[in-house]
């Protein structure tokens, strides 16, 4: 699909499927405007995780004062944007609704249209707003707190999921993981974090297979192995490492990451690969694709980390794409917490 010059979109897009309320305006699906978040990190962190009734409440909280916010950054006035767009799905029920909610009555009032957004197919499109030549098709890893899917990206909004998580989001993983050890909420930029000072061959942690499909992944049984490691040493009364057992389970998840990613690439012929979703700002991920990558003489994308977290204007890009294929919802549109891609 060619960018069309000749009429300027400007998407209004919100986001609240986990613990982030944000609003975004974006121009033409590629040119971010403004980009709001509000962050609830700080108020689940005492709960070790996200808790959805906490979560819901402070998105009604926030998401007026959001979406204002993102407009005045754009320096757009409501008349001016060319179509509302929300994710619906997938996510948590009770957030997902406040956002759904928001958006259909801005498209209501101000008589503006109204796009659904798939979360994934936001992320994925998070590559566009960072590198405008980039064009399906190409290969995308999604992985993130929820989700681990290896996605064909035939064509705009066209996706075909190749490979996915068997049990733990390998995001997940790292939350558990980093509590297991001592390190707290949220884990994925702890153990990140930490890893640098360890030693990633201290521990021989495996690299789960699932026979059948080639593709798919499977982090329950590092989890498990990590967890027996850690009990071991206590019931031995030997001292635990906090750097080298990040270390080593961070490059177990990275080793199995990389490898699928890859061959997908290499079997399907494409010379583009991106990642995408929280887990993709990872250093050692992203340092780790670089290397491979430029092995194989592969186009590595990735996008900043504030897109590779929950943001609007990946929904405000993926939305842009749908509203020029003729894509419209209803006031019917319903938040969907298991949607399929």
């Amino acid at each position: 699909m060619e960018q069309q010059d000749r009429e300027e979109v400007l998407i209004l897009a919100i986001e609240s499927s986990c613990d982030e309320t944000a609003a975004s305006v974006v121009r033409n699906g590629r040119e971010v405007l403004s980009n709001v978040i509000f962050t609830q990190i700080d108020l689940h962190t005492r709960y070790g995780g996200v808790v959805p009734e906490i979560a819901s409440r402070k998105h009604i909280e926030k998401i007026n004062q959001v979406i204002e916010e993102a407009l005045e950054q754009a320096g757009v006035p409501l008349e001016e944007i060319t179509a509302v767009a929300v994710t619906y799905g997938p996510g948590l029920v009770g957030a997902l609704l406040v956002g759904v909610s928001a958006a259909k009555a801005i498209s209501f009032a101000a008589r503006k249209p109204l796009i659904g957004v798939h979360h994934i197919s936001g992320h994925i499109s998070a590559n566009y707003i960072e590198y405008p030549d980039l064009e399906p098709p190409f290969v995308c890893l999604v992985a993130s707190g929820g989700h681990s899917h290896l996605v064909v990206v035939r064509d705009y909004g066209d996706y075909e999921i190749i490979g996915r998580t068997r049990d733990d989001a390998a995001g997940e993983a790292f939350d558990k993981v980093a509590r297991a050890i001592g390190l707290g909420y949220p884990g994925g930029p702890k153990i990140d974090k930490i890893s640098r000072e360890g030693n990633p061959d201290a521990i021989p942690f495996p690299r789960a297979k699932v026979a059948e499909s080639k593709y798919d992944f499977s982090f329950s049984g590092l989890k498990s192995a990590v967890l027996n490691y850690l009990n071991a040493c206590r019931m031995k009364g030997e001292e635990i490492c906090q750097a080298d057992v990040a270390a080593s389970f961070q490059k177990a998840v990275v080793d199995v990451l990389v490898e699928h990613s890859l061959h997908a690439v290499k079997e399907y012929g494409y010379d583009k690969f991106a990642i995408a979703g929280g887990v993709a700002s990872n250093s050692s991920l992203r340092e780790a694709f670089e290397k491979e990558c430029g092995k194989r003489n592969i186009r590595f994308y990735h996008p900043a980390p504030v897109y590779c977290t929950d943001n609007a204007a990946m929904i405000g890009a993926a939305a842009y794409y749908e509203y020029r294929k003729g894509v419209r919802h209803g006031y019917d549109l319903n938040a969907v917490p298991n949607l399929k891609l």
